[in-house]
């Protein structure tokens, strides 16, 4: 990951389409991916929605376009169990100063 990468993330969020069930096959799958991203390094945090069809990932990637593709190989997606979208989202923290406003009040 270059330095520009450094502090932005990404966010995946699934929403299961209507009708659509998750069989214990599937799931397995599902965490099988999850799985392969943890053990890359690019799994931050990940889980289902409580009282949502659906859940969130947020991932760690080299760009945008990777972002997607990986979030397209999750079989809940691949199989049209579940719709996908993807947002970069920029890091707020200490280590970059928050975005470089964490000083004085303008």
């Amino acid at each position: 990951m270059d330095n520009n990468q450094e502090f932005v993330r990404y966010v995946v969020l699934l929403t299961r389409r209507e009708g659509q069930k998750l069989t214990e096959p599937l799931i397995r799958a599902h965490v099988a991916h999850l799985r392969r991203l943890d053990a890359a390094g690019q799994l931050v945090l990940c889980g289902p929605f409580s009282g949502y069809p659906g859940g969130m990932a947020i991932i760690r990637a080299r760009s945008l376009e990777e972002a997607q593709a990986l979030a397209a190989a999750d079989p809940f997606v691949a199989s049209g169990a579940e719709d996908v979208e993807v947002r970069e989202l920029h890091l707020s923290c200490e280590e970059n100063n928050h975005m470089g406003y964490g000083g004085d009040p303008l």
